[in-house]
């Protein structure tokens, strides 16, 4: 079974032939740590150790407004981006951090003047879309349509603070961008179908929980942010193209309504927002694939609290199918190489069927 295959049959409810999808992502940094410690130079992590079930494809759902720089030097850089977001970058010993200054859309009268800037355009696709789509179909990967959903390209817009505090005084406008940022997310998927792209589900970006719970009442989901949710899983499950919602924090008080939206997986289900696979697997198996929860910060421990950690939960999780192994997060830089190709030795051998 290849992971194309084994990937859509998680997502059907079903158990795959062989052993449970693996996919998992690595902070940058983590990467340099490891090609110090002898992961061969030019290869990826992803591909070494076999964690590369997912090819992602995506497009641009900006407003994709110029970039203007307004002010530099070689600590820091003011600039407008392409949301019209006032930006200052700030140069720090390992990289750089950016922080947004003001917004400028911050009225239904800005939104109005700014939402033609969201009608489509062929530079919303990226250049390298197809040699990507044919790089992934050569090693029969599950090919999946990459975006943020709806809430968070609304933050994007307007600022995160400014968004909560909008959906208390001004629903009606949150929910209209976000529903018009759905139609772009479809436009998108649609064009790269048209390149020739032929996917096999879809991965959507929400953030929408904190360590101890979810940003806003559930009610509030409902009422501003599902119907959005529900446009897109609409489109892509009419096309057999299941989605994956990916939500750090605690959003367990919204999987019921995930659900009801169409979404077929949830990832990451971070252990240190109170996530538990036990708990997950009970309530939703054969519901919604679950996608994570091995906890990344164990993976820095003892091979002790390794094996402990990973033989608790994929045993567990893989029962009657449904589960896709991914760290809970991206893999931190505190993880020593040696320690991932042992957490990833436990996966296979836990994991097969």
């Amino acid at each position: 079974m290849n992971a194309r295959e084994r990937i859509r049959t998680i997502l059907a409810g079903g158990t795959p032939d062989d052993r449970i999808g693996m996919n998992d992502t690595m902070w940058s940094s983590t990467i340099e740590r490891w090609h110090s410690e002898g992961l061969p130079e030019g290869e990826s992590a992803q591909n070494h150790f076999g964690v590369n079930d997912f090819c992602l494809l995506g497009a641009d759902y900006s407003l994709m407004l110029a970039e203007k720089t307004l002010e530099a030097s070689a600590d820091y850089r003011i600039y407008t981006d392409h949301n019209g977001v006032t930006c200052k970058d700030h140069k720090l010993p390992r990289g750089w951090v950016t922080y947004p200054m003001e917004f400028a859309i911050k009225s239904r009268q800005d939104w109005q003047q700014y939402e033609p800037h969201m009608a489509f355009q062929p530079a919303r696709l990226p250049a390298n879309a197809l040699s990507c789509y044919e790089q992934g179909t050569s090693q029969d990967q599950f090919i999946a349509f990459m975006s943020h959903a709806s809430f968070h390209p609304v933050w994007e817009l307007i600022g995160q603070e400014n968004e909560l505090v909008m959906m208390c005084e001004n629903p009606g406008l949150v929910r209209d961008m976000a529903d018009r940022i759905a139609d772009v997310v479809i436009e998108n998927y649609e064009e790269l179908k048209k390149l020739g792209i032929e996917f096999d589900g879809a991965f959507l970006a929400d953030d929408m929980g904190f360590r101890s719970g979810t940003m806003f009442s559930r009610q509030m989901y409902r009422e501003i942010i599902f119907p959005a949710h529900k446009k897109i899983c609409d489109h892509l499950n009419a096309d057999d193209s299941p989605p994956i919602l990916h939500s750090d924090g605690d959003i367990r008080e919204f999987i019921p309504d995930i659900i009801e939206a169409g979404f077929k997986g949830l990832h990451p289900l971070e252990v240190k927002a109170g996530l538990d696979i036990q708990d997950l697997k009970s309530r939703y198996g054969g519901q919604l694939a679950l996608y994570g929860n091995i906890d990344a910060r164990v993976m820095a421990g003892t091979r002790a609290d390794i094996e402990r950690e990973i033989s608790s939960k994929i045993p567990l999780a893989k029962e009657g199918g449904g589960y896709i192994y991914h760290s809970d997060h991206s893999v931190p830089d505190d993880v020593p190489l040696e320690n991932y190709a042992y957490t990833i030795e436990l996966v296979k051998e836990y994991g097969g069927y």
